[in-house]
């Protein structure tokens, strides 16, 4: 085992820029807007601060000289306290997943953050290191690759678009090969920039500058003269509307670009690779055996460009810091016929079956026959206040049925959505109304299943039947108003599990 020793010392200097960017807004409420406050609440908010600040302070001090961290070919070892010690151990076999992010810091002082998420609930979930040297965040992920090495059957050969790249040489000498299997081109950036809507933001994040400036300035008043004449110009206002088209288009592809550039999925024999980010760059990496589940996911701006989003499910936490909702995507705008090849390429022990069950005509009778909570609420408010809209005093019942209709609407495409299959060791569902999700996962990675029937499901010979699989939290899948049959090939289907599962 690597004796026990401190994190890296610029772990203070990191703490320290949080603190005081977090202490901003208390700064300058405090000290520049009420500066010439004599309110006794102020006074004793400015004490409060700066005691609180300093204490702060010095505990990252104290906290940095009383934490250590030590790792061996098993385990990772974390120590910390000075009267009252304590000291936790994680094996490697607890892993899921690897997440790093290189923010703005981490690149001018040339480091890394690392977290090692475990399937473990709780604080104690995983092991982060928020400042490191990249050597040894190499050292740390190369001894746990090389000590966890999982047999999985060889990526077939790959395709004209992907690429290969050598090994990379470390301390542990374990060398790989990383089969690159998307990078976004330009013509994908402007499809994400649009069906992503990153250009509406400019204008709501002019408005939510302006009014802020405002309270603290009271430019308002200054500026009525000049808003007032810029409105009787006619030439004025279109000019002003091109310019904000023009620079909302541009900032759209600047933030997706940013977000979303340098984009890269690679995986080797043992891992799936997912990078991205200009200027925060981010990286995640799961071993395939970790996998639970797959979700293939489709708005309706996405399915009119033949777009999707693949979503990896894991046992270990999804997160780091501000991508907790996205690190686990395969980029959220693939084109879905390449979504399908890349999960087949990635993943090959899964299998995405196109042809899938619909479901029986009686299923939509429940679905429309089924009462809204939503719309008898609304309609029962409605009713009782019965509020006049554009003169018309009947509004509330145009209102009612409308939504109605729009509930509908919205179960007769979730009825045309839905499919199921059972193939042979996998499981695939597909649900939605507006927004679509197919969801995969083999046989030996879901943990229970549940069959259940309501009143109507048991007049008509309908059931529900439900897959859940480890995640954080428990991700439960399903389909609605299947035949009572395939509840039968259902359960018949998971007993197959007993000869597929591995005890650890």
């Amino acid at each position: 085992m690597i004796p026990a020793k401190r994190y890296n010392p610029l772990l203070m200097l990191f703490q320290l820029m949080n603190l005081i960017k977090n202490s901003i807004f208390f700064v300058v409420f405090l000290f520049v807007i009420k500066a010439g406050s004599d309110s006794a609440f102020i006074k004793y908010g400015k004490v409060i601060f700066i005691l609180a600040f300093v204490i702060t302070f010095i505990s990252i001090i104290i906290k940095w000289f009383t934490t250590k961290y030590a790792f061996d070919n098993k385990s990772f070892y974390l120590y910390k306290g000075v009267f009252s010690k304590s000291e936790r151990s994680i094996p490697f076999s607890k892993i899921q997943n690897i997440n790093r992010h290189t923010a703005l810091f981490h690149r001018i002082f040339r480091v890394t953050s690392i977290s090692f998420e475990t399937g473990i609930k709780g604080d104690d979930a995983a092991v982060k290191f928020e400042v490191v040297s990249r050597i040894e965040a190499d050292r740390m992920e190369a001894q746990l690759s090389s000590t966890v090495h999982i047999d999985l059957p060889s990526i077939q050969e790959s395709d004209a678009n992907m690429e290969t790249f050598p090994p990379e040489e470390d301390d542990s000498k374990v060398s790989s090969t990383r089969v690159m299997h998307f990078k976004p081109t330009k013509k994908d950036t402007l499809k994400a920039s649009f069906t992503s809507f990153s250009f509406l933001l400019l204008i709501p994040l002019i408005a939510s500058l302006y009014f802020k400036i405002n309270d603290i300035f009271h430019v308002e008043e200054e500026a009525e003269g000049v808003i007032s004449e810029i409105f009787s110009s006619w030439w004025l206002v279109f000019g002003i509307i091109i310019f904000l088209v023009v620079a909302s288009a541009a900032f759209g592809i600047v933030s997706t670009f940013l977000k979303y550039g340098k984009y890269e999925i690679s995986s080797d024999v043992d891992r799936i690779y997912i990078t991205k980010g200009v200027i925060n760059e981010t990286s995640f990496s799961i071993s395939k055996e970790k996998v639970q589940a797959i979700e293939i996911k489709q708005t309706i701006l996405k399915r009119l460009f033949g777009l999707a989003e693949v979503k990896l499910t894991s046992a270990g936490s999804l997160d780091f810091g501000e991508d907790k909702h996205e690190i686990n995507s395969l980029y959220p705008y693939l084109p879905i016929k390449r979504a399908y090849e890349i999960v087949s390429d990635i993943l090959p022990t899964y299998k995405v079956t196109e042809k899938m069950v619909r479901l029986p005509k009686t299923s939509l009778w429940v679905r429309l026959l089924w009462p809204s909570w939503i719309w008898i609420l609304t309609a029962a408010v409605l009713y009782y206040f019965k509020p006049i809209i554009l003169n018309m005093e009947q509004a509330w019942w145009i209102i009612t049925a409308i939504l109605l209709v729009v509930i509908g609407i919205a179960r007769l495409l979730d009825f045309l959505h839905t499919r199921y299959v059972l193939n042979d060791c996998f499981v695939q569902f597909k649900k939605g109304s507006l927004t679509t999700t197919l969801f995969i996962s083999k046989r030996e990675k879901v943990i229970e299943v549940k069959v259940s029937r309501n009143i109507i499901q048991k007049l008509l010979g309908l059931a529900s039947i439900t897959t859940i699989n480890r995640a954080k939290p428990v991700y439960y899948a399903g389909v609605e108003d299947v035949p009572q049959e395939v509840t039968n090939e259902f359960c018949k289907w998971y007993k197959g599990r007993s000869g597929e599962i591995k005890v650890e």
